[in-house]
């Protein structure tokens, strides 16, 4: 009898760290930003190790894909959950076929439904007909939505610079203005802070939660997800009342100039974020000399309108799939999800 031509197993974080990094190398990204992305996203979880999956070829047993589930705490209707986010699905390119992807992808729902209550994932559109195939539901869209606040650049792609340098200035004080009319009128404090506040613990045990699906917002989750990682740099705006209580924070990475919100809460993103808190936010932004703030956000339409109003629009969405290990319908649950629920 043939031996199967790939067999999956269970992997070790901390034994299999030189196998992954191997089927990783040269195919998700630079070799020393993947050993320090697995030392932190792998080793050093504070919400428990991922659950690594392996994939190896049945004639000389060598490991040729990896994949796993990373833990994430979520709640539920505001109940906690254990969620799992699929991450780093690595085969390497001699078997990169449509039969081991599926294995692993099997793999991984099947050893995932035992230990997490929910997997999901935020794979490319290509991937897409993988993810059903494997049973998983769309949950919904990530959609990145941006606005501009320097126009000088863009205003350059269709006439000489020194002319694009005064349209952009006149445009800029022109769209400040109207920002500054239109948005309501809230008593905020705004700082920025190079870690997460203590204070995010006060504002997410008050908050309400609404109900669907949300990952939790603490002081432990952010130190982890953003102050703790080699990746990026993250700053935090945060915007208190006037009696020093958080109302909101937002957590920032600025890459050539703009402004990515990776994650964000606030005592009223249950019901969607207010149109005074993303208006700070854009002045903030504006003040700091950035040209552009983006966003990525998945939740109902009904929660985006502060964003809306503040003129943020529109730019490109992905797919968010989930597979509930009771068999429930993933898209009869509502979400709200960022960036900082993916990997990173």
């Amino acid at each position: 009898m043939n031996a199967p031509a790939y067999v999956g197993e269970a992997g070790e974080v901390a034994r299999d760290r030189d196998v992954v990094l191997g089927i990783w190398r040269g195919n998700l990204g630079q070799d020393a930003r993947m050993q320090a992305k697995y030392d932190w996203f792998y080793a050093r979880c504070p919400f428990g190790a991922p659950l690594l999956r392996l994939l190896r070829h049945g004639e000389d047993g060598s490991a040729v894909g990896a994949a796993a589930p990373g833990p994430r705490r979520l709640l539920r209707d505001g109940r906690p959950i254990q969620a799992g986010v699929l991450v780093d699905l690595a085969v390497l390119p001699e078997h990169r076929s449509l039969g081991p992807a599926l294995m692993l992808q099997g793999e991984l729902a099947r050893a995932g439904g035992e230990r997490f209550d929910l997997l999901y994932g935020f794979p490319n559109p290509k991937a897409a007909a993988v993810f059903k195939r494997v049973g998983y539901d769309r949950l919904g869209d990530i959609v990145r939505r941006a606005r501009v606040l320097r126009h000088a650049g863009y205003i350059a792609r269709r006439m000489p610079r020194p002319l694009a340098a005064l349209a952009g200035f006149v445009v800029d004080r022109v769209r400040a203005l109207a920002d500054a009319v239109r948005a309501p009128r809230e008593s905020l404090v705004a700082s920025w802070a190079d870690r997460a506040d203590a204070r995010f613990d006060a504002l997410w045990s008050a908050s309400p939660k609404g109900d669907g699906l949300v990952g939790v917002r603490d002081a432990a989750f952010a130190r982890w997800r953003f102050d703790d990682s080699p990746l990026a740099r993250t700053r935090y705006l945060l915007l208190a009342g006037t009696d020093g209580a958080l109302r909101a924070w937002f957590a920032c990475q600025v890459e050539d100039g703009v402004v990515h919100v990776r994650d964000f809460w606030s005592d009223d993103a249950a019901t969607g974020i207010g149109h005074a808190r993303i208006a700070a936010l854009l002045r903030a932004a504006r003040r700091a000399g950035h040209v552009a703030v983006s966003a990525e956000y998945a939740g109902p339409d009904a929660r985006l309108s502060g964003w809306t109003a503040a003129g943020f629009i529109e730019r490109g969405r992905r797919p968010v799939f989930g597979r509930w290990s009771d068999g429930s319908a993933a898209a009869a649950v509502a979400i709200h999800l960022t960036s900082a629920d993916e990997d990173e």
